[in-house]
């Protein structure tokens, strides 16, 4: 996943630091709860440390900083600051997500549904950034991810055993990224017997 924008962790950072000097100045004054800064700093660190090596959603980044032993009541609060800075967007999770593993994993709109669910996105986020892959998508990738496994076939299938065996493996390869079983069956079945035409072609007459 893409990383945050590097100019607007740097603002936040230096928003950070100028507010931790008008508390180093003012501590005194009421204006300003240091203890209470002091308890989220670590909370800031740990979290601006995790988005820096990959883009989360709230909840996944939540969950994160819960297993670090913070109290929720700070997890909350610095995600609420991370979100007003635009660090935290699950919107921009969720399409940056589906657009980054529907091109380089082949992933089904339906497989990335169900890992925007797990990782908390809400469901009109995630309907939104799915909006992205259209049908005709969908096929084109599963037909490129076919044709890719069909390849493996280096001999033409002697009998209809062998022949299913292949296609089982052709139609794996789409099931395991969640595509629908019928549309897989299809697209795998042409995949497998346009590579035994192209086999029996390279073979020549006997």
């Amino acid at each position: 996943m893409s990383q945050p924008d590097p100019e607007k962790v740097a603002k936040l950072q230096h928003a950070l630091e100028r507010y931790q000097e008008r508390a180093d100045a003012g501590g005194g004054t009421g204006l300003f709860d240091r203890s209470h800064e002091a308890a989220l700093a670590p909370v800031r660190k740990r979290a601006l440390g995790l988005l820096d090596q990959r883009a989360r959603s709230r909840h996944e980044l939540r969950g994160r900083l819960i297993d670090a032993e913070f109290a929720p009541e700070l997890v909350d609060e610095v995600l609420d600051t991370l979100e007003q800075s635009g660090l935290l967007d699950d919107r921009v999770f969720a399409t940056e997500w589906v657009r980054q593993r529907a091109a380089r994993r082949g992933k089904s709109a339906r497989a990335l549904d169900m890992e925007l669910r797990d990782k908390g996105v809400a469901p009109d986020v995630r309907a939104e950034a799915l909006e992205q892959i259209s049908e005709e998508d969908e096929a084109s990738q599963a037909r490129i991810l076919a044709e890719k496994k069909a390849r493996e076939v280096k001999v033409p299938p002697a009998d209809r055993s062998e022949y299913d065996k292949a296609l089982r493996r052709v139609v794996g390869v789409l099931a395991r990224r969640g595509y629908n079983p019928g549309m897989s069956m299809q697209i795998a079945r042409e995949a497998l017997d346009t590579r035994i035409a192209e086999l029996g072609e390279a073979a020549g007459p006997s």
